[in-house]
C-alpha cells in the first residue's frame, strides 16, 4: 500500500494524495518534539559494572532519582541499604521494599532509620555501622537526600537542631555521617573498589558562601572565604552589614559547601597510610543529574501552592519535554558508579574528585571547589556547628527523659495513694461488720 502512494504521488504530484500535506506537516511536528526530547533527555549510561555482592549505601533512594538508581543497581544484584527516615516497620516502606525485591528479583533490600534532620539519629547509625569487628563490607556510598523550600521567598524551615533545613539535610548530615562511617571506609580490603558518590546542582555556580543562617552563629566575610566561629559569637565579634540575598540561595550554598566537602574527603582518604602499605581504594566523585522532573522540582516549580499545582498541570507538556525523566537523571549516577576508568585499578590513578554530568568528566566552574584554605574553614566550622548542635540536642533529651521519668513517678504515686486509701477503707468497713 505505501508504495502504490509514494509512487502515485511521485507521477501525479503530492497533491494527488489525500491529506498528504497534513500528514507531513503532523510528521515534521512529531519529529521536532522527538528530536528535543532525545536532546533534553541528556546522555545515556554505556558503561557496564558486575554489582553482584556489592553493597550499596544510598540515602534518598525512595523517590526521585535515587529509586532509579536503586531499581537499577538491585537489578544487577547489588546488596542495597536504604537510609531513610521511616522506620523499617513504616508501612510504606514494607510495600516499597517488598515491591522493590519482586521487581528486581533481588531480595538483599533493607532499610535503616536515619533521619538527616537528626545529628543524633546520623550518629546513632554511622556508630552501630562502625562499631563492628571485623568491619563491614561497603563497597559504594550514594548521597542523593535531597530538600528546597518550595517558595522562592519563604521563611527558611528549622529542624529539631536549631538549624535550616536545607543546610542540615543537603550537607551538615553528609558531613557528618561520612565523618563518622570514615574508619569504615578505610577498612575496606585493598583489591575493593569502593566510590562515595556526592549529588550537586547547577546553582552552585551562583552561590557565595554564607553561613549566617545557622543559629546562634555570627558570620565574618571576607572576598575569599566565610569563617564562622561560635568563639567569636560569644565573645561579640562585630556583625558586617546584612546583604540582600535570596531565600532560595541556600540551596546554592548546600551544593556548594557539599562540593568542597567532597573533594577535601577525597585528600582526607588518600592522605591515610594503610597498615599493609597499599595505595587508598576510596574514590570520591560528584554527579550532576541536570535538571529533572524530581517530586522536589515539581515542589519547587510550583512553590507549594494549589495555584501553582494547577498551573504546573496546565503547562506539563512543556515541563515533560524539558525536563529529565527520573531514569534519565540517574543516568550520570550509574555512569560513575559503573565506569572502569574511575575504579580502584583505572587509568585516573588515586586522584579522585571527579565532577561528572551527562556522563563524562568536566570541570567545576567554582575555584573555591579546589581551595584547601576555604575547605580548611568550612570543615572546621562543620565539626564545631555539629559538637555544639550535639551537646544541646544531648541536653534536651536529659530534660526530657527527667520529666518523663518525674511524671512517671508522680503517677505511681498517686496510684500507690489511691491503692492504699482504697485499702484503708475495707478493713475500716470490715472492721464495722467484725463488731456487729
Amino acid at each position: 500500500m505505501p508504495i502504490p502512494l509514494i509512487s502515485h504521488g511521485i507521477t501525479e504530484g503530492l497533491s494527488a494524495i489525500p491529506h498528504a500535506y497534513t500528514a507531513i506537516k503532523w510528521a515534521a511536528v512529531v519529529a521536532v518534539v522527538a528530536l528535543l526530547k532525545y536532546y533534553f533527555g541528556g546522555a545515556r549510561n554505556t558503561s557496564e559494572r558486575l554489582m553482584h555482592s556489592k553493597v550499596v549505601m544510598i540515602t534518598g533512594g525512595t523517590s526521585g532519582i535515587g529509586s532509579s538508581i536503586v531499581h537499577d543497581l538491585a537489578s544487577r544484584g547489588a546488596q542495597i541499604i536504604l537510609l531513610t527516615q521511616h522506620a523499617p516497620s513504616d508501612l510504606f516502606l514494607v510495600d516499597y521494599i517488598e515491591d522493590l525485591r519482586q521487581t528486581t528479583n533481588n531480595q538483599l533490600i533493607y532499610a535503616e532509620q536515619v533521619d538527616l534532620r537528626s545529628l543524633h539519629s546520623v550518629r546513632k547509625f554511622a556508630t552501630k555501622w562502625v562499631d563492628n569487628a571485623p568491619p563491614r563490607r561497603l563497597d559504594m556510598i550514594i548521597l542523593c537526600a535531597n530538600t528546597l523550600k518550595p517558595s522562592r521567598f519563604g521563611a527558611p524551615k528549622l529542624t529539631g537542631d536549631g538549624l535550616d533545613e536545607e543546610w542540615q539535610v543537603n550537607y551538615l548530615a553528609n558531613f557528618h555521617l561520612l565523618s563518622i562511617l570514615s574508619p569504615a571506609i578505610r577498612a575496606q580490603p585493598p583489591d575493593r573498589d569502593v566510590r562515595i558518590i556526592f549529588a550537586s546542582c547547577s546553582s552552585y555556580i551562583g552561590a557565595t558562601i554564607d553561613l549566617k543562617r545557622s543559629e546562634g552563629v555570627i558570620t565574618t566575610t571576607n572576598t575569599k572565604s566565610t569563617t564562622t566561629t561560635h568563639a567569636k559569637s560569644k565573645a561579640g565579634a562585630k556583625k558586617k552589614p546584612k546583604q540582600k540575598q535570596n531565600a532560595a540561595s541556600m540551596y546554592g550554598i548546600t551544593k556548594l559547601a557539599l562540593m568542597i566537602f567532597a573533594k577535601s574527603f577525597q585528600k582526607h582518604l588518600s592522605s591515610y597510610k594503610r597498615p599493609d602499605d597499599r595505595p587508598m581504594n576510596a574514590r570520591v566523585l560528584i554527579v550532576d543529574p541536570g535538571y529533572t522532573r524530581t517530586p522536589g522540582t515539581r515542589r519547587w516549580i510550583t512553590g507549594g501552592s494549589l495555584w501553582g499545582l494547577l498551573l504546573y498541570l496546565l503547562t506539563w507538556p512543556v515541563w515533560w519535554l524539558i525536563l529529565k525523566a527520573p531514569e534519565q537523571g540517574a543516568q550520570s549516577f550509574l555512569y560513575a558508579a559503573m565506569e572502569a576508568r574511575y575504579g580502584r585499578g583505572g587509568e585516573n590513578g588515586s586522584n579522585g574528585g571527579w565532577y561528572i554530568k551527562e556522563c563524562r568528566e568536566m570541570e567545576t566552574l567554582r575555584k573555591e571547589v579546589d581551595d584547601e584554605e576555604v575547605a580548611k574553614q568550612l570543615w572546621e566550622f562543620s565539626e564545631e556547628q555539629i559538637q555544639v548542635k550535639e551537646k544541646e540536642s544531648a541536653k534536651r533529651r536529659a530534660l526530657e527523659k527527667a520529666k518523663e521519668e518525674e511524671e512517671k513517678k508522680g503517677g505511681s504515686t498517686a496510684t500507690s495513694t489511691a491503692t492504699n486509701s482504697g485499702n484503708n477503707k475495707a478493713r475500716a468497713a470490715g472492721t464495722k461488720k467484725s463488731r456487729k
